[in-house]
């Protein structure tokens, strides 16, 4: 595999930061995985990024991931730099990405590469009217149609170098094109039409919603985007409402505001819940007004404060170097900086800590408050001071 590096510093962008569209579908995906395995959404976060900033992903936006996620910078750019899917340097408006493999070798694509630098230039360079760039890459999984590219999102097939080269004259100049087979094949048919599944009623997408899949796609961005802008006006409307003289007086002193990332849905709960009320179908069951009825349950009486106590801190690290405390399950690299600041570098501090003195750690983990309790890590604590150490570098989930 070839060396994979960033594009030079002359054309990395200052900055990098997810639209509100995007940060809020970013936000969805972080969801999905449970508190201390949001680094689960590191892929999707990094495709998304490049889909943003014209299908190549910047330092900046590795960062920028990097701070989302609660990952070292380093860990993110690992994986950018290992799949091919990200493209690290500028690319056209059009990007080709033309197969080399033996399939489509055989059947022709060397004079495809001829075509590409007769009418792009160079691998990894974009033309300079910025709207072709191309690069040869390993197969692409349609040798059936050999040979072929993708550009962009689609795949075109059965290329010869002369349609190939009215292909790119096409997309180069704004005309529209047709992906798929660049003859009158049918999709990965034989040629001239095949001998078997001849009704048309059995390979019709329209009766799955196949149908412009591209208009469906640009329907949805585009609702997500009007999503976004809406909960960022009711966001605003609130904050408003809140600093109103009238509304702050009337707003109980133990109220606080805290912000927090969508939480995924439980297992058991259908996404069409908020619609499946016994009125919804305009009948109400009597069994749901009798239950109704019923009298609420009692609250449970919170349990008294745990009494806070400082414990033990120490200036600096003994020796110099202080425990990987990145061990301990969901303790990443924020809160790992958090721990030093207070004066907690190794296992033993954790493992000696009392109730209150667990407490009082807990009360000042900015962002992550209940965390240490939650994630017992006092008994990992113990465990880690032995010399013990967990398979995987994430530390192991304590079993509740």
């Amino acid at each position: 595999m070839s060396v994979r590096r960033l594009a030079p510093d002359h054309v990395q962008p200052a900055s990098f930061a997810f639209d509100a569209a995007n940060e809020n579908w970013a936000d969805q995906q972080i969801a999905k995985y449970p508190a201390g395995r949001q680094a689960s959404a590191v892929i999707p976060l990094l495709w998304k990024a490049q889909e943003q900033h014209q299908g190549w992903v910047p330092r900046a936006a590795i960062e920028a991931v990097a701070r989302k996620l609660d990952m070292a910078p380093m860990r993110v750019m690992e994986i950018a730099t290992f799949y091919t899917m990200f493209n690290l340097q500028p690319v056209g408006e059009h990007f080709i990405q033309l197969c080399g493999t033996t399939p489509c070798a055989l059947r022709g694509a060397e004079a495809l590469k001829k075509v590409c630098e007769d009418v792009i230039g160079p691998q990894s360079t974009v033309s300079a009217d910025g709207k072709l760039s191309w690069l040869e890459v390993e197969c692409l999984g349609a040798c059936c149609n050999a040979p072929m590219a993708q550009i962009n999102f689609d795949y075109y097939e059965d290329l010869t170098p002369d349609n190939f080269r009215a292909l790119l004259d096409d997309l180069r100049h704004g005309r529209p094109t047709k992906p798929g087979p660049q003859n009158d094949r049918s999709c990965s048919e034989p040629l001239g039409g095949g001998e078997t599944l001849k009704d048309p009623a059995l390979y019709d997408g329209t009766v799955i919603g196949a149908g412009d899949w591209q208009k469906r796609i640009a329907e949805q961005r585009k609702a997500a985007a009007e999503a976004a802008a809406a909960k960022v006006a009711a966001e605003a409307a609130a904050k408003a409402a809140e600093a109103t003289p009238a509304a702050v007086e009337s707003k109980p002193a133990s109220e606080t505001a805290a912000a927090s990332r969508p939480k995924p849905s439980a297992p058991s709960q259908p996404s069409s819940a908020a619609n499946d009320t016994p009125a919804a179908g305009g009948k109400v069951e009597k069994a749901a007004v009798a239950e109704a009825a019923k009298p609420a349950a009692p609250a449970k009486a919170e349990a008294a404060p745990v009494a806070e106590s400082q414990p033990e801190l120490l200036t600096a690290a003994r020796g110099g170097k202080g425990d990987d405390l990145e061990l301990i399950w969901g303790v990443g690299p924020k809160l790992v900086k958090m721990l030093n600041a207070m004066g907690v570098w190794h296992f033993d501090q954790i493992a000696s800590w009392k109730a209150e003195e667990l407490a009082w750690v807990d009360a000042r983990l900015t962002g992550f408050k209940g965390r240490a309790t939650r994630d017992d890590w006092i008994s990992q604590a113990k465990k880690l001071a032995t010399g013990w150490r967990p398979e995987s570098a994430l530390g192991d989930k304590p079993v509740k």
